[in-house]
């Protein structure tokens, strides 16, 4: 018998068998060293700051909603499909360093966020969610945002589990026509 875990002997060895996953996009952010991810491209500017000033269409930076104060984007490393984030356009390193309008305008966004992705992607359950500080797991930890992702029951799988990788099934693209679409009138 081959070493097909299926039961199956088709003839092909095991390393024949494997399947590859291919996220070539990641590359650039494995090998940034860690000012590199935190800043943008505009001098003095948070990564965060750099992309909602970039003057880029929407649909390139993949911002979903401008409001006056905050805005809501794609993450560019998704947990899952769908998953967004939304964060004040200034910079802000704590929750309680944001004025009340900013605070106010910040969860009002998550609100249409998670409107947004409920009604796009049906998922069984949402995440939303805040780590502050790199101490907490925060990848950008000069510019606090609120993750807002859509969740299914099984969506954690040995892959996740034992290969540290995800599957995504849309690209980022395909991903803030859906949610661009589906957001609510602020």
């Amino acid at each position: 018998m081959s070493n097909n875990t299926n039961g199956l002997d088709n003839g092909l060895s095991g390393r024949e068998q494997m399947s590859r996953l291919w996220a070539g996009w990641r590359i650039p952010y494995i090998l940034a060293d860690d000012d590199e991810r935190a800043k943008g491209h505009v001098e003095g500017l948070t990564l965060f700051e750099g992309i909602e000033q970039s003057g880029l269409d929407d649909a390139t930076s993949y911002i979903l909603w401008r409001g006056e104060r905050c805005f809501a984007l794609l993450n560019a490393y998704p947990y899952t499909s769908g998953h967004l984030m939304v964060l004040p356009k200034r910079a802000a390193v704590n929750l309680e360093d944001l004025d009340d309008a900013t605070y106010a305008e910040l969860w009002e966004g998550v609100r249409m966020g998670v409107t947004a992705v409920k009604a796009e992607y049906r998922p069984e359950g949402v995440n939303v969610g805040m780590n502050l500080g790199r101490a907490s797991g925060a990848g950008v930890p000069d510019h606090m945002h609120v993750h807002v992702l859509p969740r299914w029951s099984g969506d954690s799988n040995f892959l996740t589990s034992v290969a540290e990788t995800r599957v995504l099934p849309e690209s980022l693209a395909d991903s803030w026509q859906r949610l661009s679409n589906a957001w609510p009138d602020s």
